[in-house]
């Protein structure tokens, strides 16, 4: 059985204090599916229910190996969801604001991909 792709979007996430490469991905992941919705899934490619589309996501973001991919995931509210994680993105030099409990001047960027498919019978 086939996969076909229906929809990709994508987006960028933001952690400026924190250094925390979790939370940029999870933003990212969020910016690219924040104004989608997905009629075709159920018009189109005929499925009873939104859990049986396939959701597969794809980041980039600094410091990769500390990203909880549970987390990223949960983002997504319905599918069966993969990730895959992998070094790039951005890292800028901010400041340190030592009341936000900043580690150091780091502000991290992520970039996400999110494919939607469904099985080919």
């Amino acid at each position: 059985m086939g996969r076909k792709r229906l929809v990709i979007e994508m987006g960028m996430g933001v952690d400026q204090h924190g250094q925390e490469p979790t939370v940029a991905a999870a933003r990212a992941v969020r910016n690219a599916i924040a104004h989608n919705a997905l009629p075709g899934v159920w018009e189109v490619a005929g499925l009873n229910d939104p859990n049986e589309m396939i959701v597969e996501v794809q980041v980039a973001v600094p410091y990769p190996e500390q990203v909880r991919t549970d987390e990223v995931l949960a983002v997504l509210p319905f599918g069966r969801k993969t990730i895959t994680v992998e070094s790039g993105g951005m890292v800028v030099q901010g400041r340190a604001i030592p009341s936000l409990n900043d580690k150091n001047d780091e502000m991290l960027i992520a970039i996400a991909a999110v494919t939607v498919l469904v099985e080919n019978d």
